[in-house]
């Protein structure tokens, strides 16, 4: 009869749990998480490592409130730099959001190629670029959100 019972509840549990469909919001769009880093990011020995205990310091940095702000996919070619921060794009922006007090940000957007940008105080930020010069590029299919996490390290040294 115990028997009989646990397979019963095993059984059902599997079919409970393959009925569950992930949550997936409408539309589409990129998603992410901004963090801040800075200072000297070179990897060290600690006195916790020689004892052969992990480091659990996080290295993405610390979550930040940031403007995320959105471009038709921009080229290195198409803005100025000065101090590792980009003056002005050649483009206008499409749209522009607040990420939440822990960094979080989510923009519907129609399917394409977009540039995304933090904006600074000094200037706009990005540090990801591709094989055609491209700044921080990102697609976004239909029905699909893509996730871009931007780690903010123009003061960070490695």
């Amino acid at each position: 009869m115990n028997k009989l019972l646990r397979v019963l509840f095993i059984a059902a549990f599997t079919l409970i749990l393959f009925q569950c469909a992930q949550y997936q919001p409408e539309g589409q769009g990129v998603v992410g998480l901004v963090t801040w880093q800075e200072g000297n990011q070179m990897p060290m020995i600690t006195e916790e490592a020689k004892k052969g205990k992990k480091d659990k310091r996080i290295t993405v940095g610390d979550p930040i409130k940031r403007t995320v702000r959105v471009y038709p996919l921009i080229k290195i070619s198409d803005v100025t730099l000065e101090n590792g921060l980009f003056q002005s794009v050649a483009a206008k922006p499409i749209t522009e959001i607040e990420t939440d007090e822990d960094g979080r940000y989510s923009v519907n957007l129609s399917p394409g190629r977009y540039s995304i940008l933090t904006v600074e105080e000094d200037g706009l930020f990005a540090n990801i670029f591709d094989g055609e010069g491209n700044i921080q590029p990102v697609t976004v299919k239909d029905g699909e959100w893509t996730l871009l996490d931007i780690v903010v390290n123009y003061k960070a040294a490695f």
